[in-house]
């Protein structure tokens, strides 16, 4: 667990993510009925442990999640857009009489869990209702990219799952989509420029080389219909 104290995922430059500080990779799938929403997420199996190993972000390699050079011979355009935001940062509030809600806090990877018992929306309108609240609150921690926060009436403080620092290669075997990396539990990402983004429980990082706001996932993987998991099921 001490090694963790350093984990890292360093964005090289047109290239893979560097991961160091011995940080778990597992593989996760969203749960859903046919043509539902999702309602949890499932973890299916575990990867071998490194201290340290490179993951695919241009969505070419044939060892996924792994990178295999697939991007020099490509061309990789991997150039960095994102912006740089923190989560405390004078979000702009959707008001519930139980909880608020931040739906704005990063990039939507159109993951769906959002459109569980109605959709967030109606849940925080709803959370004077304890249970609307605590569904609400749930709903926003299963987004993968940390898009959803809902943050404490009472305190002001935005109300995260405890996560550990671990990163899930994710899937969605409903609609065959393979989704970002979830990168949870606050691990460091440095940009190429050697700039570190803000610290975050949850981030989603983009692994089909499309997003539009580099190097977070925008949602691209779905509109492309981006499968490179080859054991879905």
């Amino acid at each position: 667990m001490a090694a963790r104290k350093n984990a890292k995922i360093q964005v090289s430059k047109d290239g893979p993510y560097l991961v160091t500080g011995n940080i778990p990779l597992i593989r996760e799938i969203e749960v859903r009925k046919p043509n539902s929403p999702p309602h949890e997420w499932k973890k299916v199996s575990d990867y071998p442990e490194k201290e340290s190993y490179a993951l695919c972000r241009c969505g070419l390699s044939k060892t996924m999640p792994y990178c295999d050079g697939s991007h020099v011979e490509a061309k990789f355009d991997g150039t960095e857009t994102a912006v740089r935001r923190s989560h405390p940062e004078k979000p702009k509030l959707v008001k519930g009489p139980g909880v608020d809600l931040d739906p704005n806090a990063a990039p939507c990877a159109r993951a769906q869990f959002c459109q569980r018992a109605g959709g967030i929306g109606h849940l925080v309108a709803e959370s004077g209702e304890k249970e609307k609240r605590d569904l609400a609150i749930e709903v926003a921690g299963q987004c993968p990219t940390g898009r959803l926060v809902t943050y404490d009436k009472d305190t002001g403080e935005p109300i995260e799952p405890d996560l550990e620092k671990v990163i899930s290669v994710t899937e969605d075997p409903e609609r065959g989509i393979s989704g970002p990396l979830w990168v949870k539990g606050g691990i460091l990402i440095e940009g190429a420029d050697g700039e570190p983004y803000p610290v975050c429980n949850r981030v989603g990082l983009c692994r089909c080389g499309r997003s539009k706001r580099m190097p977070l996932c925008d949602g691209s993987h779905v509109e492309a219909g981006f499968n490179h998991t080859y054991d879905l099921k």
